[in-house]
Order: structure tokens, then sequence, then C-alpha cells
């Protein structure tokens, strides 16, 4: 079976919700967590910023849920 992600926008280009850990924005514009995310979490979000968040025709951000 294979492990599935869920990202959930909490403030579009500010955080987002990665199977519960926060992802945020820092100053330098990077996209970081307090906490460590698994390989699988790391590959779903670089997804989800080069299909949704890096896309300017998305005007509010989804969820989504990648099986990886």
């Amino acid at each position: 079976m294979r492990p599935t992600v869920t990202i959930l926008p909490l403030e579009d280009h500010q955080q987002y919700s990665v199977n519960g850990h926060t992802v945020y924005k820092d100053t330098n514009g990077n996209y970081i967590s307090r906490t460590d995310l698994s390989d699988t979490e790391n590959r779903a979000f670089s997804r989800y910023k080069k299909i949704v968040i890096d896309n300017p025709r998305f005007k509010t951000h989804t969820k989504a849920t990648y099986k990886l």
C-alpha cells in the first residue's frame, strides 16, 4: 500500500498543513517546517508547490491528496 499525503492550505502562499506538519514561508521566501517531513511528504509538497502554488492561474489553493 502506498503512503498517502494530504496537503491543506492554511493561508495561501504562506502556510500549509502537510499530514499535520505546518510548512510556512520564511523571510527568504523558502518553505520550511519546524518538524521533520518524511521523504514522501517532501516530494508531495514539492509537486504541490510546482503545480498549485507557483501556478498564477490558481486564485485560491485547494486541498490535495497524493499517493506516492
